[in-house]
């Protein structure tokens, strides 16, 4: 994998970084300040809100040719059973948060899966994944540009 991605150029490599499902830019954002690269944050940021469209076509499209049982479909069902609670308590701002929280198995990916599993309108739900995802972009920065100023003091 590091070979494919030092072989594309810097913004491709972020682009496709952050299009990883459950890397998403989770890994993205460190590499990046890690890096130096800075200056492809914007475009982390947007590839990530850009995941919400083709995740919910792609649920409209193949949701239903999913075996029931396979590991996809108790995938999808997990993630239904997680944001669920924050969904339903807190509409578009719990799936904010579900979205915001930035550890495996939450994201833009699951958020669009989430809403779309439970039905949400597709305005509200591009709103709450956006606005997860913006809240989700800056914790982690700011966490990949705490750390590294950590370890360049030592």
């Amino acid at each position: 994998m590091n070979d494919l991605l030092a072989q594309l150029p810097p913004y491709l490599k972020y682009v496709v970084l952050t299009w990883i499902p459950w890397i998403e830019l989770r890994a993205a954002v460190p590499l990046a300040v890690q890096q130096g690269e800075q200056v492809y944050l914007p475009l982390i940021l947007l590839a990530n809100l850009a995941i919400f469209w083709p995740g919910s076509l792609f649920l409209d499209l193949v949701y239903d040719k999913i075996p029931e049982g396979s590991w996809l479909h108790r995938k999808l069902e997990g993630i239904r059973v997680k944001a669920h609670p924050l969904v339903e308590k807190y509409g578009v701002l719990g799936l904010a948060v579900f979205v915001a929280i930035p550890l495996p198995g939450t994201g833009a990916y699951s958020g669009t899966a989430a809403a779309w599993l439970l039905g949400m309108d597709r305005k509200k739900a591009f709103a709450g994944v956006s606005l997860g995802v913006l809240i989700a972009f800056f914790l982690v920065w700011a966490l990949a540009a705490g750390v590294l100023a950590g370890v360049q003091l030592l």
